[in-house]
């Protein structure tokens, strides 16, 4: 089984894809920039837009029925990985607990600091 998904409170697609693909009982979702849905703006610390982009992964996983802290697996791309320390230190602001699987990329992104994709589960029924 395999079902796409756009979810309407999004950040729109910028190009031919998904916000999500669900197969399996997992969730496959497409990176997401920091772009606030609502206002169409970008923050311009670094900081803010990790936050922006982790929330906004979670808006997606919600839109599907499942929520970040599901997250089974996280790619982030980093524009300057001399940002590591202050982007590993805000993603523990999302998970403090038992985090998930993670890999860190640089890598020249266009117009913004951080790009993220994720896996996710959904919860137990």
């Amino acid at each position: 089984m395999r079902e796409t998904a756009i979810v309407e409170d999004a950040v729109k697609p910028a190009g031919h894809y998904s916000h999500a693909v669900i197969s399996n009982g997992l969730v496959f979702v497409s990176a997401q920039g920091p772009v606030n849905a609502r206002t169409g703006d970008m923050p311009t610390s670094f900081a803010e837009q990790v936050r922006q982009t982790l929330r906004n992964l979670d808006v997606i996983l919600r839109g599907v029925g499942t929520e970040l802290r599901h997250a089974v697996k996280i790619n982030a791309y980093l524009g300057d990985l001399g940002n590591f320390a202050e982007f590993n230190a805000i993603y523990k602001e999302f998970f403090p607990g038992m985090p998930p699987a993670r890999a860190v990329i640089g890598c020249q992104l266009i117009d913004d600091m951080v790009e993220m994709d994720c896996v996710a589960a959904f919860p137990p029924k």
